[in-house]
């Protein structure tokens, strides 16, 4: 934890209202950092370690996105409602209502990756940089990756998932226990997981709506509406510089990463050996150190698409 101060409001969008988080002061010379959760629908608790970026006076904004956490919940909503268009307005709306349009940088983790990489494609003329952190560039490459990682279980854990999900009853002890097995080898490799992790997922259990809506039941059983989503065509667009953090045990595997590499023009890629889906607890002080130092390296640069 920081001793920065920490303020908490919310932003009027359209008739909702998204919650958000401040570490430090929007005053700081350094430029502020907006913090992306995944999910979608997983609020941002499980990310809160980032607040050590406000340590050298950085401003750090978590914020719940829409149908999540702190943020206006809508259990009604559909898929229809439930779009990418969605939430890349409300994270423009964010941006608006802090002041900080012309200059931030923005770190998005999973899902949250996927969709700051939807944002940087419209090359903003203030995202100074661009963290990628365990995001897959398709939905088709996460669950193909999955599907390997899936058959590398132990046998019994295998069969479990497979036999539950024919049958659809993916609710019971068995099917739930080898779930956990998979998370515990791919999503957070600190077991027992930190509170904020648990925070988060039980938040999800609370509301569900987006979650289900758009992945699914879980991270590896993607049935809803993201499941054809992809970036890759679109990749070329992203003119910020950007850096990708993965982990070696990682769900979004090398695979799913690498159309970032190849596609983006400035771009650079660190694995973590040591974690998978959640380096920012596996190898805190790591993590922070190769984030921290490549933010501060754009903090007077502007993009490339606002200097052309």
């Amino acid at each position: 934890m920081t001793n920065q101060s920490i303020t908490e409001n919310t932003a009027p969008f359209r008739e909702w209202s998204t919650w958000y988080s401040l570490r430090g002061a929007l005053s700081s010379p350094l430029t502020p950092l907006v913090v992306l959760h995944g999910g979608p629908g997983v609020a941002h608790d499980y990310l809160l370690a980032l607040e050590a970026l406000a340590a050298t006076g950085r401003p750090v904004i978590f914020y719940d996105q829409l149908g999540c956490g702190n943020s206006t919940h809508l259990p009604e909503k559909g898929e229809d409602f439930w779009t990418v268009e969605l939430f890349l307005d409300e994270l423009d709306n964010l941006l608006g209502h802090l002041g900080i349009a012309e200059r931030y940088h923005l770190l998005g983790q999973s899902w949250g990756g996927m969709l700051a990489a939807e944002h940087a494609t419209r090359q903003p003329a203030g995202l100074r940089s661009l963290v990628l952190s365990n995001s897959p560039a398709s939905m088709e490459l996460w669950m193909s990756e999955a599907r390997r990682l899936r058959d590398a279980l132990p046998p019994e854990q295998g069969a479990a998932l497979d036999r539950h999900e024919e049958a659809g009853t993916i609710e019971s002890e068995e099917y739930l226990a080898a779930t956990q097995y998979f998370y515990d080898r791919h999503v957070c490799r600190v077991i027992p997981n930190p509170p904020e992790l648990l925070a988060s997922m039980e938040k999800v259990n609370l509301d569900p709506t987006v979650y289900h809506t758009m992945n699914g039941p879980n991270e590896f059983f993607c049935v809803g509406s993201l499941r054809e989503w992809s970036i890759i065509d679109r990749l070329h667009l992203v003119s910020a510089p950007t850096l990708l953090a993965s982990g070696r045990f990682d769900e979004a595997t090398p695979a799913t990463v690498q159309p970032y590499a190849d596609l983006i023009g400035d771009v650079r890629w660190e694995i973590f050996e040591a974690s998978s889906h959640m380096p920012f607890v596996e190898e805190n002080e790591r993590y922070m150190k190769v984030v921290g130092d490549f933010l501060a390296q754009y903090d007077g640069v502007m993009s490339t698409a606002s200097a052309s």
